[in-house]
């Protein structure tokens, strides 16, 4: 109810106009989202305009879809004309996301249906690598941000390098930490160099020593996220049933023009450095 002279909402009022608990709307002012328009210095009483009821129902129908407060802020502090744009672009985000987990559900349930160490996959084998001098760029990203960084990385240094005769080599991309929408790497992008050319770059560098791996090879279709964790499974898999051991961090091998090619066109090496013998 309101005071005798004042046409403000107490919480429980507002409570109850708009659909909202006194929790929530604690919850929401502690976060900035939704304050009352005056609070009593001496009892600590909340009142709310009457005004306010229209954001705070926008509120309940945003919180239904599940969208975080700190987006809640952002959608209900833009323009009118531009909020249908951001839940537009929230919800896509949320269509990808749900798209990722399924793919992901699919690929758990066919896993555990036909055995951890029977991936449908193409033949493992080993390979001698020889030292390598590359150029180098690190960074900490997850799993939603890494194709773009992938991308933009390899093309960065494609471009540095055709000033000197262009890439030596297969560019690489080597996993230095777990990547997946918690964890974020790091991760290295790495393209070989001419060591005669070297001086004339001025980027760093560093020596990739020569190694064995075990490797398997995957089509565009299969790098799909996380289509493509089938192919490290598979390798790691493959790696322990032939009594080897894995002693550097895995990697990919882009030896094939990912953007022009098919999705049957192989594309990517998926490799574990292994001991030899």
């Amino acid at each position: 109810m309101t005071d005798a002279g004042d046409q403000s909402l107490t919480i429980g009022v507002f409570a109850r106009r708009s659909r909202l608990s006194p929790k929530a709307l604690r919850l929401y002012e502690a976060n900035g989202v939704l304050v009352p328009a005056r609070v009593d210095e001496h009892s600590g009483y909340r009142r709310y305009d009457e005004s306010q009821l229209s954001d705070a129902r926008f509120i309940r129908m945003l919180r239904r879809i599940d969208m975080p407060l700190a987006q809640v802020s952002a959608v209900l502090g833009a323009p009118r004309a531009d909020r249908d744009s951001l839940i537009r672009e929230y919800w896509s985000a949320v269509e990808a996301r749900h798209i990722r987990q399924r793919a992901l559900a699919l690929l758990l349930d066919s896993t555990l249906s036909i055995g951890k160490d029977d991936y449908p996959m193409a033949e493992i084998t080993i390979r001698e690598i020889p030292e390598q001098l590359v150029l180098t760029e690190q960074a900490h990203v997850t799993a939603e941000r890494l194709p773009q960084w992938i991308g933009q990385a390899l093309w960065r240094q494609h471009e540095h390098l055709a000033a000197v005769g262009g890439p030596a080599g297969a560019p690489i991309v080597v996993y230095h930490g777990e990547v997946t929408e918690d964890s974020d790497g790091p991760v290295e992008a790495c393209t070989p160099v001419d060591p005669a050319r070297a001086a004339e770059l001025g980027s760093p560098t560093r020596i990739e020593p020569a190694h064995r791996e075990a490797y398997v090879t995957i089509t565009k279709a299969q790098v799909r996220y996380p289509d493509i964790l089938a192919a490290y499974d598979a390798v790691e898999s493959w790696i322990g049933r032939n009594g080897h051991t894995i002693i550097g961090s895995p990697r990919e091998v882009y030896f094939a023009e990912f953007e022009t090619a098919d999705a049957d066109d192989p594309v990517i090496d998926i490799a574990f450095v292994i001991a030899g013998d």
